[in-house]
């Protein structure tokens, strides 16, 4: 079952009745969780600023779950600032489309010069609350001093959150609670796997399919910091895949295929380094594909790991890049991973 609730800018908040929908869940779009849900009550369809369902400042809040009699077990798939509701007038149905929180954050441009400074988490702390007071920030991910960084008139906020994130190696989203998150992305060989998609009985799994490409991979990457507000000198780190077991080795068959990033915020060798080290990791993670039909679990947060059992050959480790939870009735969907290793 599917719960999909509006919070009106009046304060209320509504169950909406919905015939359908899908929340997208991907690690590499800014805005990580976009949804788009189907009502049958054309009324819903706003003619004013001021109706019902309001696209200046209305949100949903959508879970998914299971009930079994009276029991009733959900867990929220996102919360969304509602930027879009069309549909037929008269007959229906409505379509409800949002995007997660993110978007507050980056529709909210500079209209004056605006400077980072201190840590990184304090930077993008106050960057979000700048647009969301309230906004509830969960920091996993290890802090340190950044060089002062201005940001111009004009400029995206949330590309400034990005930015400042990697100085410490860390991604920067919102999770399915509508929480904004600071976390390095994890490592997939030292990660416990979240969940276990088996084939067989009383598995999940249902098919997958299975490739490698090196589109996109990245098996060093250059570190560069010059701030001319502090008048450092200019310092950088270059870290490769120095394990020549590796089929990324830096100089080995693969090739030399460096990856760079730059930031007034980096003032030090050592953060050069730290940034590029925490960087490597994703950047060298898409060295093979692994797309999964299974059954639902709307709990998962790109990044988690999964181990996956086949019917035959060796399970893998696989980590979530993207995947679609279906708000209808059907409760099989695919995964797509951005990275697996063999064997595991």
């Amino acid at each position: 079952m599917t719960l999909v609730e509006l919070f009106r800018t009046d304060g209320s908040v509504e169950t909406l009745d919905h015939v359908s929908g899908t929340v997208t869940v991907d690690r590499a779009q800014a805005c990580r969780r976009t949804c788009s849900v189907t009502v049958s009550d054309p009324a819903l369809i706003p003619r004013t600023a001021a109706d019902k369902l309001s696209v200046y400042g209305a949100q949903l809040r959508i879970s998914r779950g299971v009930q079994v009699g009276a029991y009733r077990e959900l867990v929220p798939v996102g919360v969304f600032r509602v930027d879009e509701i069309d549909g037929d007038v008269d007959d229906g149905p409505a379509v409800i489309k949002g995007q997660s929180l993110e978007c507050i954050v980056a529709d909210d441009k500079f209209t004056a010069p605006w400077r980072a400074s201190g840590t990184a988490v304090g930077a993008i702390t106050a960057l979000i609350q700048r647009s969301i007071p309230d906004a509830t920030i969960v920091v996993l991910a290890t802090d340190a001093a950044i060089g002062p960084r201005v940001f111009d008139i004009e400029a995206d906020p949330w590309a400034a959150v990005t930015e400042i994130g990697a100085a410490i190696g860390a991604e920067v989203y919102t999770d399915a609670a509508g929480t904004f998150v600071i976390a390095e992305l994890p490592d997939l060989l030292t990660t416990p796997p979240v969940w276990t998609v088996a084939a067989g009985e009383h598995g999940v799994y249902l098919s997958a399919t299975r490739g490698m490409s090196s589109k996109g991979v990245h098996n060093g990457v250059l570190a560069r910091g010059e701030n001319t507000e502090l008048g450092t000198a200019p310092v950088s780190s270059l870290v490769v895949d120095s394990d020549p077991g590796s089929p990324t080795y830096w100089g080995g068959r693969f090739g030399r295929r460096p990856a760079f990033h730059t930031s007034s915020t980096l003032t030090t060798v050592a953060a050069c380094t730290a940034a590029a080290t925490l960087r490597l990791r994703s950047e060298m993670a898409p060295n093979a594909v692994a797309n999964l039909r299974s059954l639902a679990n709307p709990a998962l947060e790109p990044g988690d790991v999964l181990r996956v059992v086949y019917p035959s050959g060796p399970a893998d480790l696989v980590q979530v890049a993207s995947f679609p939870i279906e708000l209808g009735i059907g409760g099989d969907f695919v995964v797509q991973a951005i990275s697996a290793k063999e064997g595991s």
